[in-house]
């Protein structure tokens, strides 16, 4: 069975690194979060104090 070189190891570490940024930025910058009509409505509503 033949062994990889060092540098060979290198390159496929950095390949999988850079597989793993990219996945996680597309994931970060393309995930659609969008949140409930409950919570924007709760939200909005203010309750008038009385000092």
């Amino acid at each position: 069975m033949p062994q990889m070189s060092p540098l060979k190891w290198l390159t496929l570490m950095l390949t999988f690194v850079m597989i793993f940024f990219m996945f996680n930025l597309v994931n970060f910058f393309f995930s659609s979060y969008s949140p409930s009509q409950v919570f924007q409505k709760w939200s909005k509503t203010s309750k008038p104090w009385k000092w």
